[in-house]
């Protein structure tokens, strides 16, 4: 039996990490930087104003109020700012460029508001409201580290620094496929003894959150031949589109009509072994026909806890990212539980404010309690009983919760 870190490092070994390539800044959302990116400008680029108000010297603002004359207006975005004479001052938007010579912005809400003379009733010691060059970043430095996520905050960051374009990891080309004669396609009629297949549909949509391009297969019946036939045709060619990963799911456990394992296990391509934990035992791991393969049990619950602790960091190592694994987080159980010896437990939890409370039972089917969890409690394979109150590793797994 083979230990969750064992299989977890065959799995990432399977991925090399993809190339980079260039895309444009609007079609970056997402992707992980590929390269350290430079500031090719300083922000702010030039000395210039925090507040709507009036550039001065602090000097001539000891005796208040003071009465001066208005030079001259700095809206944001001039570009031919005269130098402060002496005895004025200059009406300055936010933003716009500092005046040489100014020290102080006096926001207008401290003066008159007049547009040729002001009168100034109180002032701001010298120093204060303006923005230096350079003081939230220096050109040439790093603006953003290789490795880094694109949210919605670092693309505008890379467009204020100057980049058009961004180097990314390319994202890796997954087929996702179901095995079983019992599934059914969502929204047809059930016969006896028939399910709906959901895998693919939870899959598809991790490996996307993960950062991949999932294509969903059609399952196929357990029949070997017609397995193996749709897969290989599926992994022949297809050139830039062709498969960086194909993941199964069902077939690989050890009873008959285990579809995967029973073609898979033929080519001496594919590993089939069981990890020690719990849901998600039996996996399998390996290549077909020269694509990385990895075959995760049949049960939904068990698929999901699977991909998260197996598939989805090493498609996040793929992509480059600095920090591919989950946030974890201490938290205290609600509640007791117990755990069976020997296999680390998965549990679907709620976390709350540094509390815990396990969402329904251990089983592998049931699948609406993982839909009202946000995170997976872990329980070490030596400990069986953990009593309320107790401190326990939990995975934030909610999509905020990144």
């Amino acid at each position: 039996m083979r230990t969750v870190e064992e299989h977890r490092a065959v799995v990432a070994g399977l991925l090399p990490v993809m190339r980079a390539e260039r895309v444009p800044l609007e079609q970056a959302h997402g992707r992980v930087l590929a390269a350290d990116l430079p500031a090719l400008v300083a922000l702010p680029g030039f000395d210039n104003s925090a507040m709507d108000g009036y550039a001065a010297r602090a000097a001539e603002l000891a005796d208040l109020p003071a009465r001066l004359p208005v030079a001259d207006d700095v809206p944001a975005g001039r570009t031919d700012v005269r130098p402060l004479a002496p005895g004025t001052v200059q009406r300055i938007m936010t933003g716009a460029p500092l005046p040489a010579g100014a020290d102080v912005i006096v926001p207008v809400e401290l003066t008159d508001a007049g547009t040729t003379t002001v009168e100034i009733r109180s002032s701001p010691a010298v120093g204060t409201h303006l923005r230096r060059a350079g003081e939230d970043i220096a050109a040439g430095t790093v603006a953003i580290a290789a490795g880094t996520p694109l949210g919605a905050a670092q693309l505008g960051l890379a467009a204020a620094v100057g980049h058009r374009e961004l180097l990314v990891a390319r994202r890796p080309r997954v087929l996702v496929l179901s095995t079983g004669s019992e599934l059914v396609e969502p929204g047809a009629d059930l016969l006896p003894g028939q399910i709906y297949e959901s895998n693919s549909a939870l899959l598809v949509a991790a490996v996307d959150d993960a950062g991949g391009v999932a294509r969903r297969l059609h399952f196929v019946p357990d029949d070997v031949d017609q397995f193996l036939a749709t897969v290989r045709a599926e992994l022949a060619g297809r050139g830039d589109d062709a498969a960086d990963l194909l993941i199964t799911s069902g077939g690989v456990s050890a009873g008959a009509y285990e579809v995967v394992k029973d073609a898979f296990a033929a080519l001496g391509t594919v590993e089939f072994l069981k990890v020690a934990m719990q849901p998600g035992g039996p996996q399998g791991a390996g290549t077909v026909d020269g694509v990385p393969v990895v075959t995760l049990p049949g049960n939904p619950v068990s698929a999901f806890v699977s991909f998260e602790v197996f598939v989805r960091p090493a498609l996040r190592r793929a992509l480059g990212h600095a920090a591919p694994d989950r946030l974890h987080a201490p938290a205290v159980l609600a509640e007791p539980l117990r755990s069976p010896a020997g296999r680390r437990q998965f549990l679907r939890g709620r976390y709350d404010g540094g509390r815990v409370s396990q969402v329904g039972g251990p089983g592998s089917h049931l699948v609406a309690h993982l839909a009202r969890a946000n995170c997976l409690v872990v329980v070490p394979e030596d400990v069986t009983d953990l009593p309320a109150g107790a401190s326990v590793d939990v995975v934030l797994i909610e999509g905020a919760l990144q």
